[in-house]
């Protein structure tokens, strides 16, 4: 209570109505299960589609337990896109793995099972980020200096310092400033490579091609030392210089060493300008720069240029000896990362920009892959990592780039018609064994995070669980992972759990695994659900019907409310059923609670059950069921605020009517049974639900009652004849 020490008007605030209950939400599904790719312990994330799904857990492709496994269907992936595609609006997803429970990543944050690639090194190692055959993703580098940066120019006169090609026929003998040449051998016909030195054109390295033309029948070819210097002014007015040069790329002037990629139009050899050396069937060349971008020194490396054995020295003016023989030079400096998932031509699935070869700063590998990203969105659904040596350095991490990118897609080949690439492919992962149930119970950690159904504890939202990967496992492990279901939703106490009966089945058999359980929290479902296969590999697939109803069970929530059955519904995406269950069939089965799809002529593929597995005649149906789970859990969360409160008349008054308010709401949105308020519900809340004893003891006593809607299971008409004058 407020002091007032001083005279004044003073206003308080107050309030005279009483606390409103609000109903929670009843649609929101877990599904639990392997699946190609993702994250594997830790706070689940909610998914509102099905892209979603794939960009965090991967596609729908089939899974592969083992080493040498049969491939097996992606039961967990077809469920999530039957649930959204059936109505559903929140899926949180919590991925198993065989042995998941005290698995985790080695000291460099790699995950068993996920793929890798590094060079002999360990300078740079790719993997990526989550286990899983998914993750062989092909990384695909891609330069961003890709403008080529080849220029030629044909000057008239040479400038200091700049390499030319000369091409110069009937050079007369006064050309010559220096060099052993006999006088008599002139007239000759000259190419070479030279730089203007002082005044005279310096020969580079005996990088000529010289042949005598005084006998004009019989010309003879000279050594290429034989002249060293010419004079410029001397030579004939026909005397051609070109110069070739790569000119400074965008990102920064050229520094020397700088890494580059000489394309070749088509394989050539220039060896009286290259040292004697040619290439093959290369279409392209990789090596460094000189910082005035003239000279090209190609690396000897048996992955880079295949067959060059010593690094060679080339003058780029040499290339016009071959006019055309060289297309393009591309700068390897900075770069961007595709991810591709399925080969070299597959799906770019992510694209990493700006990416540096320093080891460190903002572009660097390690900084832009990080192993555990400060965003949780980025560690969700970034798929690859990268981790550096400790003395890594720039020219260390190009050369292990390019020593751990496909040999046959940096060299394509004379005759193909393919551009060269740089292909990084990632080996090794794989999708492990078949979960078992201790792997769908999972462990909780509170460190590195817990896994499996305990990972859905801290997720206070969902109300409906379910497991359909483990329908397709031997008979008794999925027995066990039905009992981790049932034991998860009484331990969260407000969760329904969907059971997916076994493909193929026999009447007796279901019964037979149906008797196993009796709990109003399960229900479970026949037969499976054929559907067209998305992934295109098969004309149809049949998967088990749990992502279906988990859609239903939200789509009847949102459209009608929880109150309603979740049956006589379209099971939207169906081709057909597995099995075609008739009247006479489920009249054995509906008494066993055993919920069937059937199709109808006119009618289509519906869902035509809606029982839970409770032996309970009070808790028999799903909706009612999950309809006093709906209203426990919006009572006990909007009543919070009771707790501390004194506990006298008032608090009882203000709690009758705060549940009264809600209840009353239920019966006028035609939830409950009862032509008046008063027949359709009750509260009570005063001496006569608490003793003594209970207000001692902190405790305050609200007794409700409620009498719910059971669906119109059995519609029967009865009739009979009359008389005309009755």
């Amino acid at each position: 209570m407020p002091e007032y020490l001083a005279p004044g008007v003073f206003v308080e605030e107050t309030s005279f109505r009483n606390k409103s209950i609000e109903g929670v939400g009843t649609s929101v599904a877990a599904l639990v299960g392997p699946t190609r790719c993702g994250p594997l312990r830790g706070l689940p994330e909610v998914l509102t589609s099905y892209a979603d799904f794939e960009r965090i857990f991967g596609d729908a492709q089939d899974l592969v337990f083992g080493a040498d496994g049969e491939a097996v269907l992606n039961h967990t992936a077809h469920a999530a896109r039957a649930f959204f595609d059936n109505g559903g609006k929140q899926l949180f997803v919590a991925r198993v793995v065989q042995g998941i429970n005290g698995l985790g990543p080695d000291a460099d944050g790699v995950w068993p099972g996920a793929a890798v690639k590094a060079d002999s090194g360990n300078t740079v190692k790719f993997f990526s980020r989550f286990p899983g055959r998914m993750g062989q993703y092909t990384l695909e580098l891609r330069w961003r200096d890709s403008e080529n940066l080849l220029r030629s120019e044909t000057p008239k006169v040479a400038s200091p310092g700049q390499l030319y090609f000369l091409e110069a026929r009937g050079v007369p003998l006064a050309a010559k400033a220096a060099g052993p040449i006999d006088d008599a051998a002139f007239p000759v016909d000259i190419q070479a490579i030279v730089r203007l030195d002082g005044t005279n054109l310096a020969i580079q390295n005996g990088r000529a091609t010289i042949v005598s033309m005084a006998d004009d029948e019989n010309p003879a070819a000279l050594a290429a030392d034989r002249i060293t210097s010419l004079v410029p002014a001397q030579l004939p007015a026909s005397a051609r210089l070109t110069r070739i040069f790569v000119r400074p790329p965008a990102s920064g002037p050229l520094a020397a060493g700088t890494s580059a990629e000489l394309r070749l139009a088509q394989p050539t050899a220039i060896s009286a300008f290259t040292g004697g050396a040619g290439w093959g069937n290369l279409r392209a060349l990789r090596g460094t720069l000189d910082a005035a971008g003239e000279t090209f020194t190609v690396t000897a490396d048996p992955v880079l240029n295949p067959g060059v054995a010593t690094p060679i020295t080339l003058p780029l003016a040499a290339l016009a000896a071959a006019p055309g023989a060289a297309s393009a030079v591309f700068v390897l400096r900075s770069f961007d990362l595709d991810v591709r998932n399925g080969g070299k031509d597959g799906e770019v699935i992510r694209t990493y920009t700006g990416l540096s070869t320093a080891p460190a700063g903002p572009a660097s590998l390690p900084i832009r892959l990080p192993v555990t990203p400060d965003r949780r969105a980025e560690a969700l659904s970034s798929p690859v990592a990268c981790v550096l040596a400790a003395d890594a350095t720039g020219d260390a991490i190009l050369t292990a780039l390019l020593a751990i990118c496909d040999p046959g897609a940096l060299n394509p080949g004379e005759t193909s018609l393919d551009e060269p690439r740089y292909l990084i492919e990632l080996a090794g992962g794989s999708d492990g064994n078949e979960p078992t149930s201790t792997d769908y119970a999972g462990e909780s950690d509170e460190t590195r995070g817990s896994t499996g159904l305990k990972a859905l504890e801290d997720v206070e939202d969902i109300s409906i669980v379910m497991t359909p990967a483990a329908a397709s496992s031997a008979e008794d492990d999925h027995k066990g992972v039905v009992m981790e279901v049932q034991k998860h939703c009484r331990r969260m106490r407000y969760r329904m759990g969907i059971v997916d009966a076994r493909s193929g089945q026999s009447i007796g058999e279901l019964r037979t695994f149906a008797g196993n359980f009796d709990d109003s929290r399960l229900a479970i479902y026949h037969p499976w659900v054929v559907i067209p296969d998305p992934t295109g590999t098969r004309r149809d697939i049949t998967v088990p019907p749990a992502g279906f109803i988990a859609g239903v069970y939200a789509r009847t929530d949102v459209d009608r409310g929880v109150h309603k059955a979740p049956a006589n519904e379209i099971v939207m995406g169906a081709l057909r059923f597995d099995q075609q269950i008739n009247a006479f069939q489920q009249e054995l089965l509906n008494p066993n609670g055993i919920n069937c799809l059937r199709s109808f002529a006119g009618r289509g593929h519906r869902v035509w059950g809606g029982r839970t597995l409770s032996s309970d005649p009070e808790w028999k149906y799903v909706n009612v069921r999950r309809y006093f789970l709906y209203l426990e859990r919006s009572i006990e969360k909007s009543t919070q605020w009771a707790v501390f409160e004194p506990n006298g008349e008032a608090l009882w008054a203000n709690i009758r009517s705060s549940v009264e308010d809600f209840l009353f709401a239920e019966w006028r949105n035609g939830r409950l049974l009862g032509a008046t308020p008063k027949e359709a519900f009750f509260v009570r809340c005063d001496r006569s639900t608490m003793t003594q004893n209970d207000i001692d003891n902190g405790r305050m006593v609200c007794l409700v009652g409620v009498a719910a809607l059971k669906p119109a299971e059995f519609v029967i008409f009865r009739i009979g004849q009359k008389t005309a004058d009755a």
